[in-house]
């Protein structure tokens, strides 16, 4: 088992390629080519935490599925298709995603933890929720979830 999630992605590509799975090893290669551009920015060393690997992997997961929806309201759904199996390959190394109740128990403890009571406090929410939640739900569901409490 690899120490981290670019090692992971390393072998996983190995097994990708043995067993000719074009999506798995194009998503695959996709991670990697973006783990290896974040390791070479600049001020990053040359390291690569699994927090910022799981950020990246959560935006190409949101770019597959924004391209997929382009894709179908352009009636190309084999496009459509690729993007979100791709994006189903990114997600398997992504943490279990929270289910609408379990967003809202976490939610519902960080407002009472930070203490805002209106809407306007929003931001000072958000800022506990998207850090606490990293990885486990998108910010669109969080922002709406947090609009929706904070407005009762």
């Amino acid at each position: 088992m690899a120490d981290n999630l670019f090692d992971q992605i390393s072998e996983d590509i190995k097994k990708a390629m043995l067993a000719r799975d074009k999506v798995r090893l194009e998503a695959l290669r996709g991670i990697k080519k973006e783990f290896i551009e974040a390791k070479t920015a600049k001020g990053a060393n040359g390291e690569l935490t699994d927090e910022t690997a799981l950020k990246i992997m959560m935006k190409m997961v949101k770019q597959r599925k924004e391209s997929a929806e382009i894709y179908t309201s352009n009636s190309r759904p084999e496009l459509a298709e690729n993007e979100l199996a791709e994006a189903a390959v990114i997600e398997e190394y992504l943490p279990k995603q929270l289910s609408a109740e379990e967003l809202e128990k976490e939610l519902k403890a960080i407002i009472a933890e930070t203490g805002a009571s209106s809407p306007a406090e929003m931001g000072k929410v958000m800022g506990v929720a998207t850090k606490r939640l990293q990885g486990k739900a998108e910010g669109k569901a969080i922002s709406a979830m947090v609009r929706q409490l904070l407005a009762q």
